[in-house]
């Protein structure tokens, strides 16, 4: 461990010190959070981070103490943070899986959802980065936190879909996003229409119910229930809060978070088919020159800049798709390719994960486009 990394702990113990105030604040006791995985992350108030942990169908309100502000990052660039990583919890690049990134917006530090290990012997890990070589562990020992269970999830095993065995549970908690006093957070139900919503009050409360989603494929020219939403964002369209969420393969829907419903079933308007044979990674939205915009990093189909111009439209598509794209235009940013996860960085800046041909990934900030 280098001398750098031992300062950063110092700091962030420090900044832990001045925040237990403001997370009892919310509801949150101290403890050790028992992760059992670590995915899907999100900022809340005061430096709150929701870490999404599918194998215990959890998610967990960690009080980082990372809440000092005004934003003190200008930029970052880590080259192979990767290794970087690796070294941080004592193994080789190989053996380490990031999995999520985000944000803090008050500190401007960016914080990684880590999985050490693989199979029975993966371990998760939460790690801050400020820096090149200023990579910190969080201690999730004895830390300010609150817990919620989702009370529907499905069972913690292997089952055979479309001939293909898989665990459903993995993808119990697939995003997460706060947003108006809740977090939102999609994934995988138990029963006939898993693909379901959840939006839930923080502080936590017991006693949840999920609304399951439906929406047109059209370039399966169908409709469907039953894959997971694999990122989304909050915004507001036509004055109404709304989510904008992709799928596999890649239909753009929007569900009108009003309509959310606990125990019903509620259909998206589809607004977009972005092509198929590929997976949305990360998407985030901004405003540029008066204009919003959604950046959508892919596994296939590298970064789409698209438009939301007009995306309020009742109609969507509700016809097979012939031709491989329609709905919202967008533009694939040649600069962004091989970005594997992404996040607002500030009002001009994302920051991106970014991997080469031979596995190193690199973290850096780039102007939004």
């Amino acid at each position: 461990m280098s001398f750098r990394i031992i300062v950063v702990i110092g700091v962030v113990s420090c900044l832990f010190a001045g925040s237990i105030g403001r997370a009892a604040d919310w509801g949150m006791k101290e403890g050790t959070p028992e992760l059992k995985s670590a995915g899907a992350l999100a900022f809340g108030p005061d430096g709150i981070l929701f870490v999404g942990d599918s194998k215990s169908a959890t998610i967990f309100a960690i009080a980082t103490g990372d809440s000092k502000g005004p934003a003190s990052i200008d930029r970052l660039q880590v080259q192979g943070l990767n290794k970087q990583v690796a070294t941080l919890l004592g193994t080789t690049p190989d053996n380490v899986a990031i999995n999520d990134l985000a944000t803090n917006p008050v500190s401007g530090a960016v914080f990684l959802s880590v999985t050490k290990g693989k199979g029975a012997d993966a371990t998760p890990a939460i790690v801050r980065v400020a820096g090149a070589d200023k990579l910190t562990r969080i201690a999730l020992t004895t830390i300010p936190f609150q817990k919620v269970v989702l009370p529907d999830a499905p069972e913690d095993k292997e089952v055979v879909v479309n001939g293909r065995s898989r665990n459903p549970r993995n993808d119990s908690i697939t995003d997460l996003a706060y947003a108006e006093g809740k977090v939102f957070a999609s994934g995988l139900a138990a029963g006939a229409s898993p693909s379901s919503v959840h939006q839930i009050p923080f502080p936590f409360a017991d006693g949840l119910t999920g609304t399951s989603v439906e929406i047109f494929h059209g370039a399966h020219g169908r409709v469907e229930n039953y894959a997971a939403i694999r990122t989304f964002v909050p915004m507001n369209i036509n004055g109404e809060p709304s989510l904008l969420a992709g799928f596999v393969c890649t239909p753009l829907v929007r569900f009108p978070i009003g309509n959310l419903k606990p125990a019903e079933t509620l259909r998206g308007t589809t607004v977009a088919e972005l092509g198929n044979r590929n997976q949305p990674l990360d998407m985030i939205s901004y405003r540029k020159d008066g204009k919003d915009f959604l950046l959508l990093s892919n596994s296939a189909r590298g970064v789409m800049k698209i438009s939301t111009d007009n995306i309020g439209r009742n109609d969507g598509i509700t016809a097979p798709v012939k031709d491989d794209t329609a709905g919202q235009a967008y533009e694939t940013i040649a600069d962004l390719k091989g970005t594997v996860q992404l996040d607002r960085f500030n009002e001009d800046a994302a920051v991106v994960l970014v991997q080469s041909a031979d596995g190193t990934q690199d973290l850096r900030t780039v102007p939004l486009p």
